[in-house]
């Protein structure tokens, strides 16, 4: 079997940490077993006995003895599995290969790695992972006409930070065959998807589209934002994006002030990042999306559940994903959990807020709903109103128009515009604000018709009285 064990690529593998395809272990045992049917089960990988977890070299000798125990471990898993171990710096290094004949098992179990970690496959997952198994995924195929001087300097050093890596001077192509998102030749799809200089040349279906929708249907979009680079990028673009159109309140803790989010940001970032890691980048003309209603925010990426998984499996420890590597760079930036839990964790950031679970969608897309709360979403954006009208003291010029509204529905903006003390322009604002917000409506011509609080407008009110 071909190796490319060297020191400077052991050395490099080190200072990257544990990850898809290495595991450290401190010293020989024959549990090794199950991390090399978990390697042979996915990408294939390297065990570096004599490294602790933080990857301190503690040292290992490869006697004769130990290379026989080693390859016996292997030969008895099944299938039989060909390993190569080596002495290298001062440690053994154990290299296994993807396996043909998926899936392998060990006197334990069958096992696979999730991200940086070994773990025991379920029965479920044994039973459908390997079922739709591609003999070249879609992350691993080379983009024609790509080359190693295609690749954005800039964006392989700003992964190297953000995932806090410390390689030296190690050369571009080195480090992304380190990764295993570029071989001796030729760039993956993987590596285009996360350090193209132009991603949307070479694949143009990996592509993101953020909206902004006033009300709850998809009528009138008032922001939108297509994001065409790195997936990095687009995972970045889509954060802001929901930042800035979700409500946020302060609250002052101690002496610092703190910003509360209607949704919480981690359950936002957990379906960002799932719907990247999971979306179906075969399927041509076809794009991320993340659309927010005044109601809901979704999150869709192409792709339905893999062949055999039910939509009642998720969340209950099933995790099969389709693109091992672009999840295994995800985790290495710290934008997703090892342990492959992001329904549970999006489940209970939402019960922890207060709010409604969100909903799972499969129709040949997957989709995320966060439901927003009515009463905060629709609260803040009329406070919001009656800050702007320029108001210093008092009730905030939208809850006094929607008081004096429900006490005459037929009054007029003239007199509301002196009651208030506003101009009858500033007035006319306020309240097309308060009926986009659905606060309001008119009923009727404008001359002879009435005004009507919505429910909302109602809820809004009776809130206001309990807190006076």
């Amino acid at each position: 079997m071909k190796t490319a064990m060297d020191l400077k690529t052991v050395e490099l593998l080190i200072r990257e940490g544990e990850g898809l395809s290495v595991e450290f272990k401190e010293k020989y045992t024959s549990r090794i077993d199950e991390d090399i049917v978990a390697f042979a089960n996915t990408k294939g990988g390297m065990i570096f006995l004599g490294v602790r977890d933080d990857g301190t070299v503690l040292g290992e000798k490869l006697t004769n003895d130990l290379k026989g125990r080693i390859n016996s471990l292997a030969r008895n898993c099944k299938p039989g599995i060909v390993v190569h171990a080596a002495h290298v710096g001062g440690m053994v290094v154990v290299e296994v290969p993807e396996g043909a004949e998926k899936p392998y098992s060990c006197g334990c179990g069958y096992f696979r790695r999730l991200n940086g970690s070994t773990q025991k496959m379920s029965h479920e997952e044994v039973r459908i992972m390997f079922r739709e198994n591609d003999p070249m995924p879609f992350e691993e195929r080379a983009a024609r006409g790509f080359r190693f001087d295609d690749i954005s300097k800039p964006k392989v050093r700003a992964f190297i930070e953000e995932a806090a890596l410390n390689i030296g001077k190690t050369a571009t192509a080195d480090f992304l065959r380190s990764l295993k998102v570029a071989g001796e030749k030729a760039v993956k799809n993987v590596g285009i998807l996360f350090f193209a200089k132009e991603v949307h040349d070479f694949l143009p279906q990996a592509q993101m589209t953020l909206l902004a929708f006033k009300g709850t249907d998809r009528v009138h979009i008032y922001d939108r934002l297509d994001v065409r680079d790195d997936l990095f990028t687009q995972f970045k673009e889509a954060m802001r994006f929901m930042e800035r159109h979700i409500n946020v309140r302060s609250e002052i803790r101690g002496v610092d002030r703190k910003d509360i989010y209607e949704l919480p940001l981690e359950a936002l970032r957990e379906a960002v990042v799932n719907a990247l890691m999971h979306r179906d980048y075969s399927i041509t003309g076809t794009q991320v999306s993340v659309d927010v209603f005044d109601d809901r925010v979704e999150i869709t990426n192409p792709g339905a559940l893999p062949k055999g998984l039910e939509k009642k499996a998720l969340g209950q420890g099933v995790s099969v994903r389709r693109n091992e590597l672009i999840a295994d760079l995800f985790a290495r930036l710290h934008k997703v959990e090892r342990a492959g839990t992001g329904i549970q964790r999006m489940r209970k950031a939402m019960v922890a807020a207060g709010l409604q679970e969100p909903d799972f969608e499969i129709d040949g897309f997957f989709r995320t709903v966060f439901h927003r709360s009515p009463e905060y979403s629709l609260v803040s954006a009329a406070r919001k109103s009656g800050e702007k009208s320029g108001e210093k003291s008092g009730e905030k010029s939208g809850e006094k128009i929607l008081r004096l509204i429900g006490g005459n529905p037929t009054i007029t903006i003239e007199v509301l515009s002196k009651t208030v003390g506003l101009g009858h322009t500033r007035t006319e604002v306020i309240i097309g604000k308060l009926k986009g917000e659905g606060f309001l409506r008119r009923v009727g011509p404008d001359r002879g018709g009435r005004w009507e609080l919505t429910q909302a407008g109602r809820t809004l009110l009776e809130k206001d009285n309990g807190r006076s």
